[in-house]
């Protein structure tokens, strides 16, 4: 029985987000081949058992990456670590792994964040979209098309361009993306794919029946909030397993494979705001029995093997995450033998390839490379000149004006949407992160590229109402970023930063007030000489914050923000908008926007 996707994918189309499927039988099943050997003649008496062995390959937040390419720095990637990116590298292991086992003992999966994370996914979502009528066919469906997926999770990301781009990518795919919970908020039924089933067929053998179960991020319902609320619902990864995997044995899957957009960690970077973890990809293999190995996600960690025991059963579920933007390619080589009239696995070992091991495959450079061109060329348009050199290099730990210039565009655009309202008096105040440690915007011509490489995420601007008392709560939370460094220790920047592995873009700069980060302190008790105006910042003062939308949706588990009262938010990004402005204005001059706002110090002292 093959899988009636096209069918699938027109009922996804009528019904946009609210595609049901009618409970486990009308699940779509997908199979390579029927069984043609009779089982009973596989493993007589004095015979050796039949064995076979299978490989999965997997992939996951390739984030945009088709050629080994930096758009932002209109070059070939290359980092200290000698690796190399993108899917045309990785369409090289692959066939080099399909050559090595066999195509028809190989199966090829990919974990989620496929269709945002380079200025490539924002020009076909944006620019020149794949949801216009007539328009093109999304670069990473053609490659993963190409290659030959066939599965892909759902990921977080995917939802970052609303769901009507998303639903198109989907039916531009060759292969499945698969959401077991990813929910219709009305019928509570899978509105993706939840499974996969393919069968292969062993010589001599009975088939094999593998099943891969995908699984989303619960975290989609803080983050873009805009577009799945009251759509869409993503509850935890762990309870959906235990409802799914069962299913799928009795489906008489001999493997099950769980492909999941969520890490291993057991925590969540949006604290108590969902009743689900964020990284639970081990929890399922904890708490699951039933399954034989996880490609994990998310993360954007490498992680070439990891044995979990199933508390249940005490047996091992093998994980893998090979790292992200196509660096790596993660193989579970899984060998099953038949006994007692079925398959049983056996063993599972996982590995990891590099990308940077091989070429690109010329066939998917000749398949992309116009749509590569067209990119270049659009982040390559000028929109204004610098009158100097600015750099996020040091912008962790001092203020720096590059970051002064994207609060200064969010305040900007915050009080042009706010005039003429109830809300005009108020002051407005903006937070930015410094998402990256090597953008630059040089003097002279500022592109397109040089704007995006600063603010790298397709976030959009939400303002909301907070008070002075909850302004200062936020900073305390923001300072925890620091290394507690005591006063007369050494200062090394290396080590000051990312204290319990926050990550960068959990820090944010808060414009329109004077702050000092004591770092000798607690955390909690850093926010000194905090003032608004000249005057010391009065706890009821009313201000307009000005947010990106990760933050305002909880993203980091900011306080009170998340909570706060919505004034306006728009759908256009906040890296548009920096454009918009530098165009607007011709000449980018620290003197338009720069202030220092904060610094760093010991018990009073300036660390800097």
């Amino acid at each position: 029985m093959a899988l009636d996707r096209r069918k699938f994918l027109k009922k996804s189309a009528a019904t946009g987000a609210g595609v049901a499927l009618a409970g486990a039988a009308a699940a779509p099943a997908a199979h390579a081949a029927e069984a043609s050997t009779d089982s009973a003649a596989a493993h007589g008496p004095g015979r050796h058992p039949k064995r076979y062995s299978l490989t999965v390959m997997g992939t996951t937040d390739l984030h945009g990456h088709v050629f080994n390419w930096d758009y932002f720095k209109d070059a070939e990637y290359a980092d200290k670590a000698g690796n190399a990116q993108g899917l045309a590298r990785i369409s090289t292991l692959v066939n080099q792994v399909r050559e090595e086992k066999g195509r028809r003992n190989t199966l090829l999966l990919d974990a989620g964040d496929t269709i945002q994370g380079t200025p490539l996914t924002y020009y076909y979502a944006k620019v020149d979209p794949i949801t216009a009528t007539g328009g093109p066919v999304h670069p990473m469906a053609q490659a993963m098309n190409a290659i030959g997926y066939d599965a892909a999770a759902l990921g977080n990301h995917e939802f970052n361009y609303g769901i009507e781009t998303l639903r198109k990518f989907e039916q531009q795919c060759d292969f499945p993306l698969l959401g077991a919970n990813a929910l219709d908020a009305k019928t509570q039924r899978p509105a993706f794919a939840p499974y996969f089933i393919k069968e292969f067929r062993p010589h001599g053998a009975p088939p094999v029946k593998v099943a891969v179960l995908g699984l989303t991020n619960p975290g989609i319902a803080i983050w873009d909030k805009a577009y799945v609320q009251g759509k869409l619902t993503f509850p935890g990864l762990e309870e959906q397993a235990a409802k799914w995997v069962p299913k799928l044995r009795s489906m008489g899957a001999d493997v099950v494979i769980v492909s999941a957009h969520s890490g291993t960690s057991g925590q969540s970077s949006y604290g108590d705001q969902l009743p689900y973890v964020e990284d639970a990809a081990a929890n399922v293999a904890r708490q699951v029995p039933g399954i034989d190995a996880i490609l994990v996600g998310h993360a954007h960690l490498e992680i070439p093997e990891l044995k979990v025991v199933n508390e249940e059963t005490g047996k091992t579920v093998v994980l893998s995450e090979p790292l992200c933007f196509a660096e790596r390619l993660s193989l579970f080589d899984i060998e099953l033998v038949f006994v007692k009239g079925r398959w049983e696995v056996e063993s599972v070992a996982a590995s990891l390839r590099n990308s940077n091991s091989v070429a690109d495959d010329p066939a998917i450079t000749k398949l992309l490379d116009d749509e590569h061109e067209k990119v270049v060329a659009y982040v390559n348009q000028v929109v204004g000149r610098a009158t100097q050199t600015l750099t996020t290099v040091e912008a962790r730990y001092k203020d720096a004006p590059i970051i002064d210039l994207i609060t200064k565009v969010q305040e900007d655009v915050v009080k042009a949407a706010l005039a003429g309202t109830e809300y005009a008096s108020l002051p407005v105040i903006a937070q930015a992160s410094p998402f990256s440690r090597t953008s630059e915007i040089p003097a002279g011509d500022v592109t397109i590229r040089d704007l995006s490489g600063l603010y790298v995420y397709d976030n959009t601007l939400v303002a909301k109402l907070m008070t002075g008392a909850q302004v200062r709560a936020y900073l305390e939370y923001s300072a925890g970023y620091y290394v507690q460094t005591a006063a007369d220790a050494a200062v090394d920047v290396d080590k000051l930063t990312n204290a319990g592995g926050r990550p960068d873009y959990n820090y944010d700069y808060v414009s329109g007030l004077r702050y000092d980060i004591d770092v000798a302190q607690p955390v909690g008790s850093r926010i000194r000489n905090l003032t608004f105006g000249g005057a010391a910042l009065d706890d009821a003062q009313q201000f307009v914050l000005a947010v990106n939308n990760y933050r305002a949706n909880g993203g980091g588990a900011f306080p009170f923000v998340a909570s706060a009262k919505e004034l306006w938010s728009e759908s256009t990004e906040i890296r548009t908008r920096i454009a918009e402005w530098v165009t607007a204005k011709g000449e980018l001059d620290p003197k338009d926007f720069a202030s220092v706002d904060w610094r760093l110090t010991r018990n009073g002292t300036p660390v800097f």
